[in-house]
């Protein structure tokens, strides 16, 4: 048996000899494998190489900085950054205590050690997995400023290469100082310097070797270690770190041991400075570098980048004080839920964004911005878009009669009633749009096409469902709704002479740590959409609804302002009240975008009362407060009353003679009344 076991191994080593010896076998693994090695060297080269490494200690020492329109520092964006400082001003000791400590061979090693790497190889296959430990400061560096903290064999490549690179690129002088501001101590602290004023009130040049050890030792475990938190712990890893010390020569034993019977005394002198000032708008900044120019979060926060914004601070501040007054808004809901709100100011010419607030409460982070991210229907203020100004592009004028009759309209019996409840056979248009009559809206959108109103209103920014072609479209009645942001961009066709703003925008530019651009809005431009004489028709109309219609209530003292409110019902079984309520307005320097309701509309949640009552407050608050920050540009446009008043309400003889034409006809008075705007529109009435 023994021997025929003998002679099947024997056959079997031949033949892997022989089929060796003929395909060559081993030559073509170690090929593969040194092709494998070559691509995955060049791989992570490449990487490194294009990683922009030089930029690496001015973006460390620098906070990502946002600028207002008039570039001036207007707050900064961190997530793990202190207080910068240079290694002159880190004590001796701390910079002793952490060689000793973490990288005894720093000075000498190329930033990397082999018998590191090779200690961390064999725990991990001890332990069946990659794990810590074996890195260098530069090493540590690369991780904590570049990479993740992710335990991967992929991971501890890129760690290995860009420990490297920074080797090559820097002094060694210059790796310890950014590894020191860069190391995270616990308590929300980044670097010696806070933590020296956090843990014992003084700053990172003034601590003794006790105090330098402690914060020292806080970097193998900074939420185990930290003195506050757990002081016996904390003083037990300063006495092994005095001990290394030691051993290293860094200080003599009588030093260590001296250090080792002192007390630590904690005092917290840290304080850091709140750049996050204007939450909703910087916000919008970070979403816009981020989906707009293609960088990422952790780069916009951390890499000392500078942002320069089309912020305004004085209309951030108004927006922001107004939204802090709990009187300007309806009632909470019985439970204690506040009624929300949003707003944006924005530049009409340009479209850059000069005011964003996105809520009422406690700010998250990159939270929900209601100004740019929330989709609600318009309501009314979709009038102007949908049905107005198309119409006087097809002839129509302000003073053109509509019928104002309650009465269905096409196969389905669509009756639309007006929130009155006031009817009349006819009303002019500017008196419709003013006191936001539903019916004549929907019979002029009927009488010129849904198409047109549909194209309209994509033209002013606004993408129309198919499933929301319909007449519905004149009160706002939008499947997915829009956003303040949108609604302040159509309008600001208004208030620039029918020209729309390619986009709206925050960011103008932004440079790296080094002052290289990084991104630009190459798109600050308008466009033509409707007729310089349509936007200032329309404007004379709007100027009616703060002087003598729904938006009486909200116009601010001593300036003149154009725009709409709007609103949404609830259904009859919740009561008498709203589910929405918008006011969009302008004057020729900024335009105002506001709405507020519940978050969740439902039976214990909704704005009780009349349409605009909840928003007026608001809206008047924020111009008020807002108006004298700008140019002061003062309207061309009279109000359409007060042309009707000063040439007679219908007083000319066309009027008179088209009035009188018209009794008797309602059937075909659709296609005069286009023939009588034409008429008029020629003889330049």
């Amino acid at each position: 048996m023994h021997s025929q076991n003998h002679e099947f191994w024997h056959r079997v080593h031949l033949a892997i000899k022989n089929f060796n010896h003929r395909f060559q076998i081993w030559r073509w693994l170690i090929l593969i494998l040194l092709s494998c090695c070559l691509f995955v060297c060049t791989y992570y080269t490449v990487k490194v190489k294009t990683s922009n490494i030089s930029n690496m200690k001015a973006a460390l020492s620098t906070t990502t900085t946002i600028y207002d329109n008039k570039n001036q520092k207007a707050g900064s964006l961190y997530s793990q950054k202190g207080s910068f400082v240079e290694l002159s001003q880190i004590s001796p000791y701390i910079q002793d205590a952490v060689i000793a400590t973490e990288d005894r061979t720093f000075y000498k090693n190329p930033g990397f050690s082999v018998k590191g790497m090779a200690r961390a190889a064999i725990s991990s296959v001890i332990h069946h997995g990659i794990v810590g430990g074996g890195s260098t400061l530069t090493q540590q560096l690369a991780k904590n400023a570049l990479l993740t903290q992710k335990q991967t064999f992929s991971r501890k490549l890129e760690e290995l290469f860009f420990a490297i690179e920074i080797n090559r690129v820097y002094s060694k002088k210059d790796i310890l100082t950014m590894y020191l501001n860069n190391a995270y101590f616990g308590n929300g602290v980044w670097g010696v310097q806070d933590a020296a004023r956090r843990y014992f009130g003084k700053n990172a040049s003034d601590v003794t070797v006790g105090e330098a050890a402690t914060i020292t030792g806080m970097l193998r475990s900074p939420s185990y270690y930290n003195p506050i938190d757990h002081m016996d712990n904390a003083i037990s890893r300063r006495n092994v770190v005095l001990g290394l010390m030691a051993d290293t020569g860094k200080i003599s034993e009588t030093q260590a041991d001296n250090a080792k019977k002192t007390t630590l005394t904690l005092e917290d002198t840290f304080s850091q400075e709140d750049g996050y000032r204007y939450p909703y708008f910087f916000d919008a900044v970070v979403d816009e570098a981020i989906d707009r120019y293609g960088l990422k979060e952790e780069d916009v926060m951390n890499k000392g980048l500078k942002i320069y914004t089309t912020l305004d601070t004085g209309y951030q501040s108004a927006l922001q004080d107004s939204f802090e007054e709990s009187w300007n808004f309806p009632s909470n809901a019985s439970d204690g839920t506040k009624v929300q709100g949003a707003s944006v100011a924005m530049d009409p010419k340009t479209g850059a964004v000069r005011a964003i607030v996105g809520g009422r409460g406690q700010h998250v982070f990159r939270g929900y911005n209601r100004a740019t991210q929330m989709k609600r229907q318009p309501g009314s203020t979709m009038k102007p878009l949908a049905v107005y100004s198309p119409a006087l592009q097809s002839g129509y004028h302000y003073d053109s009669e509509l019928s104002n009759k309650l009465q269905k309209f096409g196969k389905n019996g669509y009756e639309p009633k007006n929130v009155d409840n006031q009817y009349s056979n006819k009303i002019p248009m500017y008196e419709a749009l003013a006191q936001s009559k539903n019916v004549p809206a929907v019979w002029l959108l009927d009488k010129i096409g849904v198409s047109k109103g549909v194209q309209s209103v994509e033209n002013f920014g606004i993408h129309v469902n198919k499933s929301d072609q319909n007449l519905a479209l004149a009160l706002g009645g939008l499947s997915t709704g829009v956003s303040p942001m949108q609604m302040a961009r159509a309008y600001s066709a208004f208030a620039n002479e029918g020209n729309l703003p390619n986009q709206s925008y925050c960011i103008t530019k932004i440079t790296d740590a080094s002052g290289n651009v990084i991104a630009q809005n190459k798109n600050p431009g308008s466009h033509r959409i409707i007729s310089t004489n349509t936007a200032k028709e329309m404007t004379s109309m709007l100027l009616g609804v703060f002087t003598s219609g729904t938006g009486r209530s909200a116009q601010p003292a001593n300036f003149r302002v154009a725009g709409k409110t709007g609103s949404t019902e609830v259904p009859d079984s919740y009561g008498f009240g709203t589910k929405d309520q918008w006011i969009v307005g302008y004057t020729p320097d900024v335009v105002l975008s506001t709405w507020v309701g519940f978050d969740k509309t439902d039976q214990n949640h909704y704005m009780e009362g009349i349409s605009e009552t909840g928003i007026t407050h608001l809206y008047k608050s924020e111009l008020e407060r807002l108006l004298p920050y700008t140019s002061q540009t003062q309207f061309k446009e009279k109000s359409a009353q007060q042309i009707s008043q000063d040439t007679g309400a219908n007083s000319d003889w066309l009027g008179n003679i088209g009035k009188q034409v018209q009794k008797g006809i309602n059937d075909t008075g659709s296609k005069f009344n286009e023939w009588y705007n034409n008429l008029k529109g020629l003889l330049g009435q």
